[in-house]
């Protein structure tokens, strides 16, 4: 039609852009539901990948103490290179514990500020707030915790169990076997000389050894006492991974 404006299409042709933000209640649920599980499903990912890191480094331990502890004329050195491969295991599980947490941390989000309001549990909190820091979290990702504090946390959880572990089958090895016991030694506890001696690896002496495991051993004990959580979801005791 001649008397139509200039610029407006008629009928179903529209040239407004289409509508992206949810216009209804059911819209926004729908909206949630689907990026809650997107959310689950990634940090579902990230778990599994934490898992993985778990099982190799279980698996490294029991292969390392079979081979070490099968035979009197295995050298301790292979318990000590145990130690060395299980800490970069745990240094690679730290890493994907970071993304992990990050995932985690917007899931519960979700789960305290909406779902567990549908459901009549904790307290009515404004979803402006948590909707604002859910969306500054999506404009700026970024890690929540800094590496050492991941150490900490997988090293409660699981690896100082495993270094435990290996440390006392070391002592175990670098105690035994013959030499250990000087003439005139009354008791079978051997000599600081002697485990000295048989500590030794290479063109390194053995209190150098001694010395270098004691560090490393008081290092994550240090780490673990500077990061322990004391309340909320990550204390200690608490469910969480």
């Amino acid at each position: 039609m001649l008397g139509d404006a200039p610029g407006k299409a008629a009928g179903p042709f529209s040239l407004d852009p289409p509508q992206v933000f949810p216009s209804g209640p059911q819209e926004f649920i729908n909206l949630v539901s689907h990026y809650y599980r997107g959310e689950m499903s990634r940090m579902m990912s990230w778990r599994d990948r934490i898992d993985r890191t778990t099982n190799w480094a279980i698996g490294a331990v029991a292969a390392m103490l079979s081979v070490s502890l099968s035979s009197p004329n295995a050298h301790h050195g292979v318990l000590l290179f145990a130690m060395l491969l299980v800490f970069l295991l745990l240094v690679i599980e730290s890493r994907r514990y970071r993304f992990f947490d990050v995932y985690r941390n917007r899931v519960r989000l979700l789960e305290r500020n909406y779902y567990a309001r549908i459901f009549g549990r904790g307290e009515a909190v404004d979803p402006n707030e948590w909707m604002n820091r859910l969306s500054l979290d999506l404009l700026s990702p970024g890690f929540l915790i800094n590496m050492e504090q991941a150490l900490a946390r997988r090293l409660r959880r699981n690896y100082i169990w495993l270094f435990v572990i290996l440390l006392l089958a070391w002592v175990l090895k670098a105690t035994q076997g013959a030499g250990l016991i000087e003439p005139g030694q009354s008791g079978p506890v051997p000599s600081l000389r002697s485990l000295s001696r048989n500590a030794s690896l290479g063109h390194l002496p053995g209190w150098g050894v001694i010395v270098g495991l004691v560090l490393f051993y008081g290092w994550m004990l240090y780490v673990m006492i500077k990061h322990r959580e004391k309340w909320g979801e990550l204390a200690y005791g608490e469910v969480h991974v």
